[in-house]
């Protein structure tokens, strides 16, 4: 080696330079072929993969269907008004809570205030008509008593008492049912409740058909399911409903009608249930509901477990061999997904360890190790 640098030192610079580079790396790779003193053997093998599983085994699973429902309030009341004429005051507004018997709305009732008048004005006059029949037939009674007057005179004047006290009395009903009109003009609520929109404005002029407002109260709803003639012959009383928001399901309830008709616009059949738990639920509102149709046991496997390749669905099954575990892959026939599982049809059986976390970093028959949850460092 002293022979060839001293004889490196007569080259010329670059040359040298060359000269010096590839006779470094020729005893560079002279020296890696053997390993370093004190270095290790190469392992003998791949290192077990940390994963986490799951034993599978059945669990009641419901065989369930979901709709669009709509919240109906059992005390939700129309307001409308059983007078016409031009609105002169409203006495409410949208949001405002009310009373029973509290007035929300008036209407012009000038021209009913005056009918009322002028029948009231004739009561006098029909009170002297009873007056006077009243006179004149006991005066022919009484003459008739001492032969001055004939049977034909009495029964004359009492007709024509009859006569008078029917016209009274009927003076007196048309004015009352007058009065009964007029107190229509001013527009009451029937029960209790929270006012809703009010489309009217003051000066409108309604009809016994304007809706004015509605009045609700978030008790005795109801939810409204439109179920496909399809699906009809499964339906019964009592069928478990799940009513779901985002945030999870809001109450669990049962049904309690089902039309005997469909709906001839929709081919859809009216089912009902009502609400007990109506905290978060509005009249009109519609959910998510979910009608259960029975319960099995069947095998599910979480859906961060399951691979899709070409169209097909795989877990990775832990199995022992050689005194440790492999992962190989199993194809499943999936069912329904329920809540973040998939029900699987086929291809699993029970007692089975899936892996459930890390099969991104696994493959066909890696050896794994079994860690606990969150241990094994994602998905």
């Amino acid at each position: 080696m002293k022979t060839v640098v001293s004889s490196y030192r007569h080259l010329p610079r670059p040359i040298g330079a060359a000269f010096l580079f590839a006779l470094v790396a020729a005893a560079a790779a002279c020296g890696g072929s053997q390993p370093p003193a004190g270095a290790g053997a190469p392992p003998g093998g791949m290192p077990p993969m940390p994963v986490e599983a799951m034993v599978v085994a059945p669990k009641p699973v419901a065989q369930s269907s979901e709709f669009v429902g709509t919240v109906k309030s059992r005390q939700s009341t129309r307001i409308q008004p059983q007078a016409e004429g031009f609105l002169t005051k409203i006495s409410v507004k949208s949001g405002d809570r009310v009373s029973a018997g509290q007035t929300l709305f008036e209407i012009d009732s000038a021209s009913q205030q005056a009918l009322v008048a002028n029948l009231e004005s004739v009561r006098s006059a029909r009170a002297a008509d009873v007056t006077l029949a009243k006179q004149r037939a006991d005066r022919a009674k009484a003459l008739l008593a001492v032969g001055a007057g004939t049977q034909q005179d009495l029964e004359a004047a009492t007709s024509a008492l009859q006569t008078a006290e029917a016209a009274a009395k009927s003076l007196e009903e048309q004015i009352r049912q007058q009065r009964n009109e007029l107190s229509y003009y001013h527009v009451k609520a029937p029960t209790a409740g929270v006012v809703g929109d009010v489309p009217v404005r003051q000066g409108d002029r309604v009809t016994r058909g304007t809706e004015l407002t509605t009045i609700d109260t978030n008790a005795g709803l109801e939810i409204y399911i439109g179920v496909p003639v399809q699906q009809a012959p499964q339906l019964k009383v009592g069928l478990p409903i799940e009513i779901e928001s985002d945030s999870g399901v809001v109450t669990r309830e049962k049904v309690s009608f089902v039309s005997p008709s469909v709906d001839d616009t929709t081919q859809t059949v009216l089912v009902k249930a009502a609400v007990v738990a109506t905290k978060n639920l509005r009249t009109d509102q519609f959910v998510r509901t979910k009608i259960v149709w029975s319960t099995s046991p069947a095998i599910t496997v979480p859906i961060t477990a399951v691979l899709r390749i070409n169209g097909q669905y795989f877990v990775y099954v832990a199995t022992s061999e050689r005194g440790g575990l492999s992962a190989h892959q199993r194809q499943i026939k999936v069912g329904p997904v329920v809540g973040n599982d998939y029900v699987v049809a086929e291809g699993l059986t029970a007692g089975e360890q899936v892996i459930v976390s890390g099969i991104q970093k696994i493959g066909e028959g890696a050896p794994v190790q079994i860690v606990p949850a969150g241990a094994a460092g994602g998905k």
